[in-house]
């Protein structure tokens, strides 16, 4: 008994599969026809194009998975057929028998016989031979470069050809549909509309194809009108079923978001809400319109199953993972837009928001026009606990926010709903304005580039500027208007106060910057009204940063002296030795708080290089205006005693035009004679003072 169980173990220990993977390495696979080689073979992409050939078999340069797939079956079947033998213990695998030369011959004659199934099998198919001739023309025309002009020419004549009148038998195979791709790229605009033709009524098909929706992609983009207004009409009546399909998605959307007109839009948009929509494509009094409040005021009995059928797609698509549709951000909008505050409805809509978990939709919503808006209402609309989860979603994004055309919405409804201004600042100014364990290099490289692009810097002056229409669009002001209206009932820090509180943290690291880099700010127009924005409007210590800005009145660079001239240095030293922007609103100076001071610094830096006639005489003039305008300017009859003894200058400065009117100096500067307005005014203000 003993003798039979260590038998029973010793077999107990042999892995059967084992063997019979020994016995079927008879006839082994060949190393290029491995799992991953036949897998990466066979994951196309349809649209890149590669400027590389490989050789294979009896293809003259063509490479296709198929041929791979149909051999790896016939292996399989091979396989398949040999006798299960049991192993006995103890016995070695039998060596294949060996060929003179020392090679397996019956691998050699399996892989021949396999490879001849495969052609047969091939030639076999509808339209081999024209497809074969296809892909060796689609090899070489893929090729970007080396392809003389005049061969490409006869390439795809040859190509259009064969395809003409056969397109739909090639747009449904992965291999064939790249024939058609690379036709579209290098057709006329007749024959595009051609494949066109011939593909109508198939066009929603082909988005659901996980390879033809790429050739629907670039007729599009290599399309004209009358070929978009042939492929989108195919969608309508099927946008709440091809919104969720995991191919045809990414194509509606790319046709909403970049090709459809916005009658078009309309159509696609409307379905989203229920059923009717997609089938009569308007109310019967007008236009169709995807506006949902308009929808619900023409028909009021539809509010109810219209947002039902609005929220239960979001919904569907938010489970699905799917948050990256801009037709998605755009029906979020027109939801938001229809809900009141404090009501279940908005309670729902935000805590659907908050249950991504990953967060991923929220940084969607973020990048998209109707996403950013949507974000900025759910901050308006949200309670505390609300906005600090959406500001969390963010962490380690607010400066890819910042430089971002629609997601610095988000950073400028934050400032002007959240009362906890603690929080607000420990979240975003870190990575806006660099954090206090950085290096005062980084900080200075990072809020540099802030300060001179068109949407990053915008995060920054909206403090201290206040929605100034010089950098900001009408539609940011619209919907930072929505945020103040509903704020009114959702937060309770009084707006001014929240400013304050906000402009106190972050003015250190801009005053600094100023102190350090005031030249190089100087240099750009966007540098110089950031320092005409941030010095009045800052709250912390601001002298070193108003030294450096006289200092550049002294400076020897080339650069900063010719800077100097340009019409933004001269706005930037006005506001200044003005003591604040003017207000055109009002039609007055809003002083800065505490006082500047900078006209007197401004004043005493010129008299001591004798720079005031230079000034007074320059383009920039206006700023020696200024000085004499200036509330609290001390010096100005030191200032007019100077200007009296370069009467002569400022004369010959003024030109011409010096005392005419208004419309007669508007002609003469037409005609090039008039002279310096500046100058003209010192003048006229000399006159009235002298005694």
């Amino acid at each position: 008994m003993a003798g039979i169980k260590r038998k029973q173990d010793a077999l107990s220990g042999i892995d059967i599969g084992d063997i019979k993977k020994r016995k079927r390495g008879l006839k082994p696979i060949p190393d290029t026809l491995t799992s991953s080689n036949l897998e990466a073979e066979t994951d196309s992409d349809p649209i890149v194009e590669s400027d590389t050939t490989e050789h294979s078999g009896d293809d003259n340069g063509v490479s296709w998975p198929s041929d791979h797939g149909e051999d790896l079956l016939e292996n399989n079947e091979d396989e398949a057929a040999l006798p299960d033998k049991k192993p006995t213990i103890g016995s070695k695998p039998t060596a294949p028998p060996e060929t003179t030369n020392g090679t397996s011959g019956s691998s050699k004659e399996s892989h021949a016989k396999q490879k001849a199934l495969a052609q047969e099998r091939k030639a076999a198919k509808p339209n081999a031979d024209s497809i074969a001739r296809s892909k060796k023309l689609w090899e070489r025309l893929r090729m970007k470069s080396h392809v003389p002009l005049e061969e490409r020419k006869k390439l795809v004549a040859e190509l259009f050809g064969i395809i003409t009148g056969h397109v739909k038998d090639f747009v449904l195979k992965h291999d064939s549909v790249r024939v058609v791709q690379t036709a579209i790229k290098y057709a006329n605009r007749d024959q595009r509309k051609m494949i066109a033709k011939e593909l109508k009524g198939e066009f929603r098909n082909l988005a659901e194809s996980r390879y033809a929706k790429f050739l629907l992609g670039k007729l599009l983009v290599h399309g004209d009108k009358e070929i978009r207004d042939m492929i989108v009409p195919e969608f309508y009546g099927h946008v709440r079923r091809l919104i969720k399909h995991p191919e045809a998605s990414w194509i509606l959307d790319d046709i909403y978001r970049g090709v459809a007109t916005q009658q078009q839009k309309d159509y696609l948009l409307r379905e989203w809400f229920g059923a009717e929509f997609a089938i009569f494509k308007s109310e019967g009094k007008g236009v169709a319109t995807s506006v949902l409040r308009s929808v619900i005021e023409q028909n009021p009995e539809k509010r109810k199953p219209v947002m039902h059928a609005l929220h239960d797609l979001i919904n569907q698509l938010i489970q699905k993972k799917t948050t990256g549709f801009t037709m998605l951000h755009d029906a979020m909008r027109q939801y938001m837009h229809n809900i009141n505050t404090g009501s279940q409805e908005m309670t729902e809509f935000i805590e659907l928001l908050k249950g991504d978990e990953e967060g991923d939709l929220l940084k969607n919503l973020a990048f998209t026009s109707s996403g950013a808006a949507v974000v900025s209402m759910a901050l308006a609309h949200g309670n505390a606990k609300d906005r600090k989860l959406i500001l969390r979603a963010y962490k380690n994004l607010f400066l890819q926010l910042t430089y971002d055309e629609h997601g610095h919405q988000i950073i400028l409804a934050a400032y002007d709903v959240i009362d906890d201004t603690v929080l607000t600042s420990k979240s975003i100014f870190p990575e806006l304005v660099g954090k206090s364990t950085d290096s005062v290099e980084t900080q200075t490289e990072a809020l540099t580039a802030a300060v001179n692009h068109n949407y990053a810097r915008i995060a920054i002056l909206y403090l201290f500027a206040n929605r100034r229409e010089s950098f900001m669009d009408i539609t940011e002001r619209r919907l930072l208007d929505t945020v103040h209206s509903i704020r009114t009932e959702t937060s309770k820090k009084d707006p001014v106060t929240r400013c304050k509180e906000l402009i106190a943290h972050i003015s250190p690291p801009l005053l600094s910057l100023i102190a350090n880099q005031a030249g190089t700010l100087l240099q750009s127009s966007f540098g110089c009204q950031f320092m005409m924005e941030v010095l009045p409007g800052a709250n912390s210590n601001r002298e070193p940063a108003l030294k450096a800005v006289v200092a550049l009145t002294q400076s020897e660079s080339s650069e900063v002296k010719e800077a100097l001239k340009t019409p933004a240095a001269g706005r930037l030293f006005k506001t200044l030795v003005q003591g604040g922007p003017y207000d055109m609103q009002h039609q007055e100076v809003k002083l800065a708080e505490p006082a500047l001071g900078f006209h007197n610094m401004f004043f005493e830096a010129l008299q001591a290089s004798d720079q005031v006639l230079e000034w007074a005489t320059s383009d920039n003039s206006f700023v020696v205006v200024g000085l004499l305008e200036a509330e609290g300017f001390g010096n100005k009859e030191k200032l007019r005693r100077i200007l009296k003894k370069g009467k002569e200058s400022l004369e010959e400065a003024a030109g011409p035009g010096s005392a005419v009117s208004t419309t007669e100096t508007r002609r003469k500067k037409e005609e090039g004679r008039v002279g310096n307005r500046g100058a003209q005014l010192l003048l006229i203000d000399i006159a009235e003072h002298t005694t």
